[in-house]
Formats: C-alpha cells, sequence, structure tokens
C-alpha cells in the first residue's frame, strides 16, 4: 500500500521526512526539533491559565472564614475585613483571579490533623474562604484575627498571626503562595520565614496596612486591613511556589 502511487495527485506525507518538511510548519516550534523518523520524547509545554474561573466555583459564604454557615453562629475573636487588588507587573487591576486563604483560630490553631497542638478548635470557625477577584482586580473577606503558635520541631519558635494565600491568576503558570502579616506584632521582628525576605521594600509589602475603621463596613468593633498583591515585575509580592 504505501508502495502504490497517491492517484490524487498529493505525495505521501513519509516522502517529506528526509526534507524536514515539518520544520516549516509556522508556530510549531517543536518539530524544529524533531521529524516521524526520530523517536524522542517532548515535555508538554505550560499554557496560561484559562479561560478563567467560572462564578459559581465560588458559593455563598466562602469569603467568611468565621462562619460556618451563612448567618451562622460566629467564631471567637476580634473580627476583621481583609481586602486589598490583585495586579499585574504593569500596574494594572488583575480581573478574575482566584484568590484562597487560611488561617489559624484565635488560640492559633489550624482545624486541620496536621495540627497536633493543645490549643482548642473553634466549632464556629471555618478557617478558609476563597473568592474572585472583580473588575478591578478587588477582593475582600470576613475573618477573625489569628493567633500566635509554636512552630514544633524547630524549637518551638512562635510564628506571628498571620493568613496564607494562594492565587491563581492571567498568566500565571503555577499557584503562587504567600502570607499576610499584621502590624505592631512583636513576634514580626523574630520570625525566620518573614525575615527571610532579605529585601526590605519586599518585606514591609508582607504587612498589612490599618484602615480606618469605617472602612470596614461593619460594627466599630471589626478591625480593617489592606493587602495589595502584585503577581510579576519588580514590585512582585514576596511568594512561595507550590510544586
Amino acid at each position: 500500500m504505501g508502495d502504490e502511487p497517491n492517484k490524487g495527485g498529493i505525495p505521501h506525507p513519509s516522502v517529506f521526512v528526509e526534507k524536514r518538511r515539518l520544520e516549516l510548519i509556522k508556530g510549531y516550534v517543536v518539530h524544529e526539533s524533531r521529524t516521524p523518523s526520530k523517536q524522542v520524547r517532548v515535555v508538554t509545554p505550560s499554557q496560561t491559565v484559562g479561560p478563567f474561573f467560572p462564578a459559581a466555583l465560588v458559593g455563598p459564604g466562602e469569603d467568611d472564614l468565621a462562619c460556618k454557615v451563612p448567618g451562622g453562629a460566629r467564631a471567637l475573636g476580634t473580627p476583621i475585613v481583609v481586602s486589598g487588588q490583585v495586579f499585574d507587573e504593569a500596574g494594572k487591576p488583575v480581573r478574575g483571579a482566584l484568590v484562597e486563604v487560611w488561617q489559624a483560630n484565635k488560640w492559633g490553631k489550624y482545624e486541620h490533623p496536621v495540627d497536633q497542638t493543645p490549643e482548642p478548635i473553634d466549632p464556629n470557625f471555618k478557617g478558609y474562604g476563597r473568592m474572585l477577584t472583580d473588575a478591578e482586580g478587588r477582593y475582600r473577606f470576613r475573618s477573625i484575627k489569628p493567633g500566635a503558635y509554636p512552630n514544633p520541631g524547630y524549637d518551638n519558635w512562635m510564628r506571628p498571626p498571620h493568613i496564607h494565600y494562594s492565587i491563581f491568576g492571567a498568566g500565571v503558570m503555577q499557584r503562587l503562595i504567600t502570607q499576610v502579616y499584621f502590624p505592631r506584632e512583636a513576634l514580626n521582628d523574630i520570625d525566620p520565614i518573614l525575615n527571610g525576605v532579605e529585601d526590605l521594600d519586599a518585606r514591609a509589602s508582607l504587612i498589612a496596612r490599618e484602615l480606618p475603621a469605617q472602612h470596614a463596613g461593619f460594627d466599630a468593633e471589626t478591625l480593617a486591613f489592606g493587602f495589595d498583591i502584585v503577581l510579576r515585575g519588580s514590585g512582585e509580592t514576596p511568594f512561595f511556589v507550590d510544586p
């Protein structure tokens, strides 16, 4: 069959193997390094994130870490609201970024089996949440201020109160993970993770800004904080990269 002439007048693709005809397929750079005659394994290339997350991905109340059921009993602790914007390297807001957050409760206890510390679990504290940024890259979530806790296995040094962030956004090939800290916390000055960021401006960018009380839009007891996130570029927020 392979030796029979093609009656349609179009040569069989095999005749192009020696001429490296496949290299000429515009836009497919991978073909420049192989032909059908070469058995080469090629790593599948990464592509940008998208199409972006549907609104249905985030359900009602998922932006509230201090309440397990919308409208239900709230967790103990000082109520807080944290808000900000997600930007790209050009300073443009990133629309539709998925922001996930998680933290310890007021006693520094995570509701997770890995946390074996003796502090109590708050039955009303969810401890995690997610939200999508709006057209201006804005996000906001409600919670309670987390407590400090010892880091077992590392001389039990105390970690300052902090909130973990995970961000998926436009052009982000991997999940980006960072932490936000609170101003005027003495433990900030001795925390090895925070102080592992050598650039002082970058380190300062991980400290949340105190905002006016009315900014929270809730009762006077709620503390309001601002934390903006820059995904790339010279002003990039310091991140851990999820392997």
